[in-house]
């Protein structure tokens, strides 16, 4: 087992973190920034480095600091969560070639992944079902460009190869806007990612995000662990998950999720890992893979009992899998809300000091957070401050917990996204199960 770990992140994923380290005996090292030294998994660590200023560039960003980091503390693994350096393949490349173990797949397999024209050819190799589109980047030919739109048929969406988080995406009704919408995909992912090569698939109407949890040695080894609902989305971004997912029969989830597992096998992946998949009329359409710990982890965890983080740890220290796909069970129900410092209403980011928090509890109920009271919120990094999970023995039990923990929930001094999961939680159709990823936008319009 790994001797000890730095851990190149912050907030609640830090603190997952930390946890599963001191669960399997590792020492832990924590980094921070200059206003994040009051961080509870700062605290909590076995040691814990400065590696510079506020500005993300300057501190979490920093892949020299970070690396120093782990030399002056002699750990000898990194561990990056999700976000920051977490699918970065230079990141992973550094840090293997400083001759510490990267916690997370091969920097060969992040930059397959990373690009989405490269992972779509992949996925179409290993027989993974795809949304169909270009086969490839667009060129600058025009004509070829409308033919293509053309021979797909509208509508269709312009996405940026290096993208992800929602950023990158067109989407194009016509004829008419289609070379201008080509024009500034290229643009911005040239600006936002280094990357100008763009790309062109079917834009599903009305899709559901279904995304298949993976875990492999890297050895030849791998399993599924079913699949999560992120349809309840703002601006591409998930605001509460769910699995499994209302609707997918078991023959579904076993069919897609050993596709899953065959295309690991084939690509030699380590690590945890999940394919995101569009799905409309009964079919599964891969859009991505992401090569890291998702922030929508812990229902996966509950509804099989399976520490992802654990896993990642134990794989990295060059661990067979334990697990066999036969003893994964999906039992019962869990839903994760996604707690933002941010207006319920604007979702203008909403930083500051939490006066009084207090956590929910009861039976099924977990909350993966980093804060406390008198916790200074820092408006220099992403709003999330809180993940709570409610589990049940059913989806209807697990919605009246996640009820219940929403109505119990403190967090005052600053605004936050209760309100609006409150109402979720409520809504009718989301009881109902299967909404698509358009419902929270249209339904936040109306």
């Amino acid at each position: 087992m790994l001797d000890k770990v730095v851990i190149a992140n912050r907030g609640e994923i830090a603190l997952r973190i930390l946890r599963a380290c001191h669960e399997l005996g590792i020492k832990t090292v924590a980094v921070y920034s200059t206003v994040d030294r009051d961080l509870l998994p700062v605290r909590l660590a076995d040691e814990a480095i400065c590696i510079g200023r506020a500005p993300s560039p300057e501190s979490y960003l920093n892949i020299p600091a970070i690396i120093t980091a782990a030399e002056i503390t002699d750990a000898v693994a990194i561990h990056p969560g999700y976000g920051f350096l977490a699918e970065n393949a230079d990141f992973a490349e550094r840090v293997e070639e400083s001759g510490f173990t990267f916690i997370g797949p091969r920097p060969e397999t992040i930059r397959l992944m990373g690009d989405k024209v490269s992972a779509i050819k992949a996925m179409k190799e290993a027989g993974v079902p795809c949304v169909p589109g270009s086969d490839g980047p667009l060129t600058d030919d025009d004509k070829l460009n409308l033919k293509i739109a053309r021979d797909i048929g509208y509508p269709v969406i312009i996405k940026a190869a290096g993208g992800g988080g929602g950023r990158g995406m067109r989407v194009v009704h016509s004829d008419a806007t289609l070379l201008n919408a080509i024009s500034l995909t290229r643009t911005e992912a040239s600006a936002a990612f280094n990357n100008s090569m763009v790309y062109m698939e079917k834009y599903l109407e009305k899709p559901r995000h279904i995304e298949i949890q993976v875990l492999a040695d890297g050895q030849g080894n791998a399993i599924h662990l079913g699949e999560r609902d992120c349809s309840m989305q703002r601006r591409h971004q998930k605001v509460l998950e769910e699995a499994p997912a209302p609707g997918i029969t078991e023959a579904q989830r076993q069919a897609i999720g050993k596709i899953c597992v065959d295309a690991c096998i084939r690509i030699n992946y380590r690590g945890a890992g999940t394919f995101e998949f569009l799905y409309q009329d009964g079919e599964f359409y891969f859009i991505e893979m992401n090569t890291r710990v998702q922030v929508e982890h812990p229902v996966t965890e509950m509804i099989t009992g399976v520490d992802i983080v654990k896993e990642q740890l134990k794989i990295a220290s060059g661990e067979k899998l334990s697990i066999r796909q036969q003893d994964v069970k999906i039992t019962g129900h869990a839903i994760e809300c996604r707690i933002n410092a941010e207006d319920p209403k604007t979702f203008i980011p909403c930083p500051g000091k939490i006066t009084w928090y207090h956590a929910p509890g009861g039976p099924g109920i977990r909350i993966d957070s980093h804060i406390y009271s008198s916790y200074q919120v820092p408006p220099n990094y992403d709003s999330l401050i809180a993940k709570l999970i409610a589990f049940g023995n059913n989806r209807a039990e697990a919605i009246r917990r996640m009820r219940n923990a929403l109505s119990e929930v403190v967090i005052d001094g600053i605004k936050t996204n209760i309100p609006l999961h409150q109402e979720l939680i409520q809504d009718a159709n989301f009881k109902q199960g299967g909404t698509t990823i358009h419902y929270l936008e249209e339904k936040i319009k109306n």
